[in-house]
C-alpha cells in the first residue's frame, strides 16, 4: 500500500515536473519571440530591374569579352585534338562535324541557354545558386538558422508541392536524414571544386594557345610539331602573359568587358565569314552533316577509337560551364540574345568551313584552322586570334570570382575580400585573393609541362585535362537541375526523365572517353578539386558545429531578466554592440562577460549577422530590430540578413545603418504605444503563463526558484556600490520612474556620441580528446590554418580596432 502511494506521488510530481518544464518552455519562447512581427512592418520596395533594347544590346555586345571568348576560341583545335593520328576516311571528318553540331546544339543552346540558366537564382548562377534554391524549396540546409521572417522577404520565393506527388515523395526522402543532406552538399562542393580547377587550368592553356599563335606560326600555318623550341622559353613566355592577364583583372568587368568585348566580337565575324567562304569553295556537301545519321555511320566505321576521340569533340562546347556561372555579370536576355543570334551561327560555321577544307586536305589536320584561312587575310586573323586566344580564359576566370563569393555566403569557403566593381552592376566582382591564387596555380600548371619532349604533346595533354574538368561540372549541373526541375518548377517526372536521360547519354559518354585519358593528365583536375573540397568541407564542417555550439550554450533569456534593469552590474555611459550568429536567444559570451567585468553599457544591442539562402536582402528589408524585456533594460535585437549578392563584407556604414534602424524602431514603437494590442516587448506576451509558472514554483518546486534566486544573488552580489569609484561612470546606477519615462530616442543618440564598442567572440576550435587522427588534422591544423588566413569579422564589418572588444571561448568539435 505503502508502495502504490509513493509511486502515485512520484506520479504526480513527474506530471507537475512536465508541466513546469513545458510553462518554462512557452515562458523562455515569450521572452524572446521570432522576429515575424517586424518582419511583417517592412515594406517591399525592391522591384526587378528592367533593361531597355539599346542596354541589353550594350550588356550583349560586353558579354562576348567576358563570357564567350572561351568557347569561341575551340575552332582553333578541336579538330586536331579529335585526330591526332591523322585523317584515314573524309567520312569520318563529316561524322566529327555531325557530333560537334548537335553537341554544341544539346549542350549550350537547349541545355545551358534555354533551360539550366533559366534555373539562376535571381541572376546568380553555378551550382551553388541552385543549391540556394534547393535550401529554399527544401529543407536541406545545414545551418538551421532561418525564420518565419526569413521567407517573408520579397526575393525569398519559393513554392509548395502537392502533398501525394512525386515531388513532395523526393522532398520528403530528401529531408529525412542528415547524411542525404550532407551528400548533396558534397555532390555541389565537388561540381564547384571542378569549376575553380577549370579556372586555374583554362588561362594556363590560354597562354600556350598564344604562344603556338605568336612563337611558332610561319607564313604556311601554324607549326605545331616543332621540338626545336626551348621549354624553358615557352615557360617564361606564358608566365608573363599570365601575369598581365591576372593584372588587369582589378579593372573590373565593365572596363575589362570593353576592352576584350571588340576583340571577341571581330574574332567571332572572322571565323564565321572565313566559314563561308571555305564552305562555298572546298566542299557545300559538308552541310549533310546536320544530319545526325553520320554519327552512327562514323562509331561504326571507328569503333574504339571514335569513342576515344570524343574527348577531342568535347574541347567544342568547353567554355559552356563557366557560362552559367557567369550569369550573374550580364541579364539573362543579353547572354540568350548574344549566343542564339551571333556566338552559336558563327560556330556552326566556322567549324563547317573547316570540315570543308579537311575533306579535300586531310593531310592538313594538325593546322586546319589557319591553312583554311584566305592568305590575303592570314595577318590580320592571326593577330586577332592571338588577342582572342588570351581572353579565352576571361569565362573562367570572371566565373571562379562568382562561385567563391557564393561559398563564402553559404559557409563554404574562408572569408576572403570581395570587391564590386561597377556601381550600376552588383554583380560585377573582383577577389584579390582568389586572383593571385589563381595566377600561381596557373603558374605551378603551366611550369609542371615543360619537361614534354614537344610543345605539340604538351598543348594536347592540357586540352585532355581540362577535359575531366568540364564533363563533372556538366553532370553535376544535370543532378541538380533534376532537383530543381522537381522541387522548385514542379515540372511533371516524365518531362524530367526526358531531360535527364538526354543530358546524361551525351554527358557520360563525353565522361567514358576523357576518365580513359586520367594517365595522361587527367588527374590534374581531380588533384586541384580535391584540394579545393577539403577546404570547403573542413571550413563548413567547423561552421556548422560551431553553430551548433551556440546554439546550445546560449543562456536563458529568464535568467538574465532575473538579474534586473541593472542586469547586475553598473550600466556605464556607451552601447555596446553583442555579435554573434544567434537570431534569438542570448549567446554565451554574453554570460562570460557580465561574470567577469563589473559593467555593461546602459544600451546592449544584441547583433546576428545573418547570410540567407536569397541572392539578395533588399536594403529596406535587411535589419530587424526588436526590444527585449521592459524598456529599462535598455535590451535589443538587430538582426542584419543579406544574400549571397550582397555580402555585408561591401558595407562600409555597417554601423551606422545598424543605429539609424534602431532609431526607426524606437520611432515607430513610440507611436504604436497608442494602441492597446501593440505590445513593446514581447514578455508581455507571457504573462500570464510565467505568473502561473511562478505560483506553480513557489508551492511545489522551492528547489528551482532556490537555484534561480541563487543566480540572481550571485550575480548581484557583484554590484559595485554606490561609492565606488566606479560609480561615477555610470549616469543611471538605480533605473528610477522619471529616467524611463526620459525621452528614449534622445537617450540612445546620448549612448552613440558617448561610445560604440563591438564585443565579438573569439572561438578555439579544438578536436575533442579521443578523435581519430584525420580528424585532428583537419580541424587543429588545417581549419586552424585556414582561420588565420582569412579575414575577421572586426574587419569585415569595418570595426575600429580601439572600438572592439574579444571574448575568448573555447569549442570543442
Amino acid at each position: 500500500m505503502a508502495e502504490r502511494v509513493e509511486a502515485s506521488v512520484t506520479d504526480g510530481e513527474s506530471t507537475i515536473e512536465e508541466r513546469d518544464r513545458e510553462l518554462m518552455r512557452e515562458f523562455e519562447e515569450g521572452l524572446d519571440q521570432p522576429m515575424d512581427e517586424e518582419a511583417d512592418m517592412l515594406k517591399d520596395m525592391h522591384g526587378e530591374k528592367s533593361f531597355s533594347m539599346l542596354m541589353l544590346l550594350r550588356l550583349s555586345f560586353q558579354s562576348l569579352g567576358i563570357v564567350y571568348g572561351d568557347l569561341g576560341t575551340s575552332p582553333l583545335y578541336v579538330f586536331y585534338n579529335t585526330f591526332p593520328d591523322g585523317i584515314d576516311d573524309s567520312e569520318d571528318v563529316i561524322g566529327a562535324l555531325s557530333l560537334i553540331i548537335y553537341s554544341l546544339l544539346l549542350i549550350p543552346l537547349i541545355k545551358y541557354v534555354f533551360i539550366v540558366c533559366k534555373a539562376n537564382d535571381n541572376g546568380q548562377g553555378g551550382t551553388l545558386a541552385i543549391y540556394s534554391l534547393l535550401c529554399r524549396h527544401g529543407n536541406v540546409n545545414l545551418i538551421p538558422n532561418q525564420q518565419r521572417s526569413d521567407e517573408d522577404l520579397t526575393t525569398y520565393s519559393r513554392t509548395s508541392v502537392a502533398e501525394g506527388s512525386f515531388a513532395a515523395k523526393t522532398k520528403k526522402w530528401l529531408e529525412s536524414r542528415h547524411s542525404k543532406k550532407r551528400a548533396l552538399l558534397v555532390i555541389v562542393l565537388i561540381g564547384t571544386c571542378m569549376m575553380i580547377g577549370d579556372g586555374i587550368l583554362t588561362p594556363a592553356i590560354s597562354v600556350y594557345k598564344t604562344f603556338f599563335l605568336t612563337v611558332l606560326s610561319a607564313t604556311g600555318g601554324i607549326r605545331v610539331n616543332n621540338p626545336k623550341m626551348s621549354s624553358d622559353i615557352v615557360v617564361l613566355v606564358s608566365v608573363i602573359l599570365l601575369i598581365g592577364l591576372f593584372s588587369m583583372q582589378h579593372y573590373g568587368t565593365d572596363k575589362v568587358g570593353w576592352l576584350f568585348a571588340p576583340i571577341v566580337l571581330i574574332w567571332f565575324l572572322f571565323i564565321g565569314a572565313t566559314g563561308i567562304y571555305n564552305i562555298c569553295k572546298h566542299d557545300t556537301s559538308v552541310l549533310k552533316a546536320f544530319s545526325p545519321k553520320y554519327i552512327y555511320l562514323y562509331f561504326k566505321r571507328r569503333g574504339r577509337d571514335g569513342w576515344i576521340s570524343l574527348g577531342g569533340i568535347l574541347l567544342s562546347i568547353t567554355g559552356t560551364e563557366a557560362l552559367f556561372a557567369d550569369i550573374s555579370y550580364f541579364p539573362l536576355q543579353a547572354i540568350q540574345l548574344a549566343f542564339t543570334l551571333f556566338v552559336f551561327p558563327c560556330l556552326l560555321l566556322a567549324y563547317c568551313g573547316q570540315a570543308a577544307f579537311l575533306v579535300n586536305h586531310k593531310e592538313h589536320y594538325k593546322d586546319a584552322f589557319y591553312a583554311s584561312i584566305p592568305e590575303s587575310v592570314y595577318w590580320p586573323m592571326l593577330i586577332v586570334a592571338t588577342g582572342a586566344a588570351i581572353v579565352g580564359s576571361q569565362a573562367t576566370i570572371s566565373g571562379t570570382y562568382s562561385i567563391i563569393k557564393q561559398a563564402v555566403s553559404h559557409g563554404c569557403f574562408p572569408r576572403v575580400k570581395i570587391v564590386h566593381t561597377s556601381k550600376k552592376f552588383l554583380g560585377q566582382i573582383y577577389c584579390p585573393d582568389i586572383n593571385w591564387i589563381l595566377m600561381i596555380g596557373c603558374i605551378t600548371v603551366t611550369a609542371s609541362f615543360k619537361n614534354q619532349t614537344e610543345i605539340g604533346n604538351a598543348y594536347g595533354k592540357m586540352y585532355r585535362t581540362r577535359g575531366t574538368a568540364v564533363v563533372v561540372v556538366m553532370l553535376v549541373t544535370t543532378l541538380l537541375m533534376v532537383l530543381t526541375m522537381l522541387l522548385v518548377w514542379r515540372r511533371h517526372w516524365i518531362f524530367v526523365l526526358v531531360f535527364a536521360i538526354l543530358s546524361l547519354v551525351v554527358e557520360l559518354s563525353y565522361f567514358s572517353a576523357v576518365i580513359l585519358k586520367v594517365n595522361e593528365g587527367g588527374w590534374v583536375p581531380l588533384m586541384i578539386a580535391a584540394i579545393s573540397l577539403l577546404v570547403m568541407f573542413v571550413w563548413n564542417y567547423v561552421t556548422v558545429k560551431k553553430y551548433e555550439f551556440e546554439v546550445h550554450s546560449r543562456v536563458s533569456m529568464s535568467w538574465i531578466l532575473g538579474l534586473g534593469p541593472s542586469l547586475g552590474l553598473v550600466r556605464v555611459p556607451g552601447i555596446g554592440l553583442i555579435h554573434s550568429e544567434l537570431a534569438s536567444g542570448v549567446p554565451r559570451i554574453f554570460s562570460h562577460f557580465i561574470t567577469n567585468l563589473p559593467a555593461i553599457h546602459s544600451v546592449v544591442v544584441f547583433v546576428c549577422v545573418k547570410n540567407l539562402p536569397v541572392y539578395t536582402v533588399p536594403e529596406e528589408e535587411r535589419f530587424l530590430v526588436k526590444r527585449i524585456g521592459p524598456k529599462t533594460f535598455r535590451m535589443f535585437r538587430c538582426v542584419a540578413r543579406y544574400g549571397y549578392k550582397d555580402l555585408h563584407r561591401k558595407d562600409d556604414d555597417f554601423e551606422n545603418k545598424l543605429f539609424d534602424n534602431l532609431f526607426s524602431f524606437v520611432q515607430t514603437e513610440t507611436m504604436m504605444e497608442s494602441d492597446s494590442n501593440y505590445s513593446p516587448y514581447s514578455f508581455n506576451h507571457r504573462q500570464e503563463s510565467r505568473d502561473e509558472l511562478i505560483r506553480n514554483n513557489n508551492n511545489n518546486h522551492n528547489k528551482n526558484m532556490v537555484m534561480f534566486s541563487s543566480m540572481v544573488d550571485y550575480t548581484e552580489s557583484a554590484i559595485v556600490p554606490a561609492d565606488s569609484p566606479h560609480s561615477a561612470m555610470s549616469f543611471s546606477q538605480n533605473y528610477t520612474v522619471e529616467e524611463e519615462e526620459e525621452d528614449e530616442l534622445e537617450f540612445l543618440k546620448i549612448c552613440k556620441e558617448t561610445g560604440v564598442v563591438h564585443i565579438m567572440g573569439n572561438t578555439v576550435v579544438k578536436a575533442r580528446k579521443g578523435s581519430l587522427v584525420p580528424k585532428k588534422i583537419a580541424i587543429n591544423y588545417v581549419y586552424r590554418f585556414l582561420a588565420k588566413m582569412c579575414r575577421a569579422n572586426s574587419a569585415i564589418l569595418h570595426v575600429p580596432h580601439e572600438a572592439l572588444l574579444n571574448v575568448g571561448q573555447i569549442c570543442y568539435v
